[in-house]
Order: C-alpha cells, then sequence, then structure tokens
C-alpha cells in the first residue's frame, strides 16, 4: 500500500497513516518536502566524480538516529512542499547542470511519487542514473515498485544488533530488515558497472559508518557483506561519525571514532580480499561536509 493510500506500509513500521491528511512516524505527508537540491561533490567518488552529484534532499525520516547529523530535516523542520512537477522540473535542471545523476536522499517515504516522476522525466529526456539513497529500513514491496527506475542504490547497514538498532535509532529488527532490503536491492541490480571515467552507472553500494566503541559490529557487517556479495556490490567504510551536541544520554557515543579503530576496520576489510570498497581519509568527521538546508534549487 502506498503513501498516497489509507494505511501507509512504506517501511518496516507499518505505521498504517493516511499520510494525505495526517503525519506519520517519519513527520512528513504523501507529498514530496525538499530542503536542497543541487550539485553535491562529498560522495563517494563514483558517485560524485569531478562534476558532483545531483543530490535531492528529502526531509522526513522514519529512522530515530539520536546522532542525526541531519536533524533539521529528518525531524520535519524544514523544506518546502512541491508538487510532482516541480520534482520533475528539478531533475532535467539537475541534469542541464552536469550532474553525473539524480541522488535521491532519503527519498524511502515519497517512492509512490518519485516513482511516477522519475517515469515523467525519462519521457523528457533526463537520461543519467537514478540513485535511491536510503536507510534500507524500507519495505521490499516499496523496493519492488522502483525496479527498472533505480539504477543505483545507495544503502546503509547500520546494525548488526537489534539492541543497537532499538537504543540508538528506535527501529526495531533493523538488521534483518536492512538485510532483506539490501538483497532486493542486489537482485535488481545485481552488478556493478562504472563508465570510462569511473563513474557508476548501475550497482549496489552499501554503506557502514563506524561508530565509537562498535568496532566489532563493524567488523561483523563488512565480513557478513563481502562473504553475502563479493565483489558484486561496493562496501564503504565511513568515518565521518559526529557528534551532534545532543547525547548527555548516550555518552558511550558522544565521541569521535579514533583513527586507531577506524585503521583496524580498514586492515580487517583488507584482510578478507575486499578490493571493491572506499575508505576515508584525512578529517571528515567535521560539520563543514554538512550542507545547508536552505532550500537551495527547490
Amino acid at each position: 500500500m502506498s503513501s498516497t493510500e489509507p494505511g501507509c506500509r512504506l517501511c518496516p513500521r507499518e505505521c498504517g497513516v493516511n499520510r494525505n491528511n495526517t503525519l506519520g512516524y517519519c513527520r512528513v505527508g504523501s507529498e514530496p518536502v525538499v530542503a536542497r537540491a543541487a550539485l553535491h561533490m562529498w560522495e563517494e567518488p563514483c558517485i560524485s566524480g569531478e562534476s558532483g552529484s545531483g543530490a535531492v534532499f528529502f526531509a522526513g525520516c522514519n529512522m530515530g538516529c539520536v546522532f542525526c547529523q541531519n536533524v533539521d530535516i529528518s525531524r520535519g523542520a524544514a523544506g518546502r512542499k512541491i508538487t510532482s512537477d516541480r520534482l520533475c522540473e528539478i531533475f532535467i535542471e539537475l541534469q542541464a547542470s552536469g550532474a553525473n545523476n539524480i541522488n535521491l536522499v532519503t527519498g524511502d517515504m515519497f517512492l509512490p511519487v518519485i516513482r511516477q516522476t522519475i517515469i515523467k522525466a525519462k519521457s523528457e529526456g533526463v537520461n543519467i542514473p537514478f540513485i535511491l539513497n536510503t536507510s534500507s529500513y524500507i519495505s521490499i514491496e516499496a523496493l519492488r515498485q522502483m525496479e527498472g527506475l533505480i539504477d543505483i542504490y545507495l544503502a546503509d547497514y547500520k546494525y548488526a544488533r537489534d539492541e543497537d538498532a532499538i537504543r540508538y535509532s528506535n527501529a526495531n529488527d533493523y538488521p534483518n530488515c536492512a538485510r532483506i532490503a539490501i538483497e532486493e536491492m542486489v537482485r535488481q541490480q545485481p552488478e556493478c558497472v562504472l563508465d570510462s571515467n569511473g563513474i557508476m552507472k548501475r550497482g549496489v553500494i552499501v554503506r557502514h559508518l563506524l561508530m565509537p566503541g562498535m568496532l566489532i559490529q563493524a567488523k561483523m557487517i563488512t565480513e557478513y557483506l563481502y562473504r553475502k556479495y563479493g565483489d558484486r556490490i561496493y562496501i564503504s567504510l565511513m568515518n565521518q561519525y559526529t557528534p551532534n551536541g545532543h547525547l548527555e544520554d548516550y555518552p558511550e557515543i558522544n565521541r569521535k571514532v579514533s583513527d586507531r579503530e577506524y585503521r583496524s576496520l580498514v586492515r580487517y576489510a583488507e584482510g578478507l580480499g575486499i578490493t571493491n570498497a572506499y575508505v576515508q581519509e584525512g578529517q571528515t568527521a567535521d560539520e563543514c561536509y554538512i550542507p545547508e538546508f536552505d532550500l537551495t534549487g527547490v
């Protein structure tokens, strides 16, 4: 059941809210709310390249991460409600600006509208890849509705343990839900295809953000992904975790990840034999990497 019908079932929460007239857990209704649409240079190299990714930042979120860096939009406090026609225009404008792709950042809550808009945009000449940039806390049926329209899945795999998912993201059964969702993504896009410039045209990238004190979990996730998918996917190991100033009740994660923790994770991945991987270098745990959600391009 789509979010434009009574009883939203787009994510595992299945809150059943009629988002045409009531806000769900995600704090947004059925019409797209966008906080920024612009070239974005800080994704993986095969996504941003030199030209940039055409990132459309949607408001709202079905997670509840206490460490969220994009809290203004994830809690629905920023952004502008737009029509499907305007969203289509944004896709066209981003392609005209030289974007390598259309990057739907946290678009999970609006997939029924996004689906129809992609179809329209393709008919009007948009021919660059579409990316679903997702938490992976999404229903399989919602993903299946996007088959043939999403070229690249840029998916999080946040936790391997239910207790962490519940404590830090209020997301019951996240590990299992994410595993099943990623399986569906890989079914739809079973191999990664890059052009001669190293820009991805099709495929799946799974991200894991290393969190303080969770190195063992990060290694579990890394090994699972490699054993399960091998070189069919890219694995992106991220060290950019940044405390957001609201973690007094979570002292165990109220710090940045140490260089020692991250180096240990990278060495572990190398030891497994992973070659299709991205690692981060330098001071990526910095708020300067968070864009301004100021309605640019909306």
